[in-house]
């Protein structure tokens, strides 16, 4: 039974997934937020001893090979996300929505730092403020994703 509330967790990641990779205009494009990130975080904080760093480092490895990014560079800065969420879950838990979705965007913000600080050195691409523009759709999505997915973890009783 544990087994099968455990796939309802992998079936959000896989369509967090799916949102990740899905065709968008250009002009939306570089506003998508960062779903994959979002739904982990959410279940980071909502079941850390089952969804932490191990579940973070290999879904940022199939985005990078979903998206076509340098291999690791996302496993890498999902892991760091999420080992700050997972050593501070109590503390988030406990603020209200509007002031998680605050906090999770200064974490958005930093994984998108850390992303091009990398890529940076890897590949020598350059800073426009365009990509921060996931960050504040992110910010506005967090309370929308947190409804859905603890109305989703009751419903389930996924512990």
């Amino acid at each position: 039974m544990r087994k099968a509330r455990m796939s309802f967790v992998y079936l959000s990641l896989f369509m967090a997934l799916l949102l990740t990779v899905m065709p968008l205009p250009q002009a939306v494009k570089l506003a998508r937020p960062d779903w994959t990130l979002l739904v982990l975080m959410y279940w980071t904080l909502a079941i850390p001893h089952r969804v932490s760093i191990g579940t973070a480092f290999v879904l940022g490895f199939m985005v990078d090979i979903l998206v076509g990014t340098v291999l690791g560079v996302n496993a890498l800065t999902y892991s760091i996300v999420i080992y700050v969420v997972a050593s501070h879950y109590l503390k988030i838990r406990n603020f209200s929505v509007i002031q998680q979705a605050l906090l999770l965007g200064m974490l958005l913000a930093f994984y998108h730092l850390l992303l091009f600080w990398l890529s940076y050195f890897l590949v020598g691409v350059y800073f426009l403020p365009e990509y921060l523009w996931p960050v504040l759709t992110g910010l506005l999505a967090w309370p929308w994703l947190f409804w859905l997915l603890r109305r989703y973890r009751r419903q389930f009783k996924i512990q």
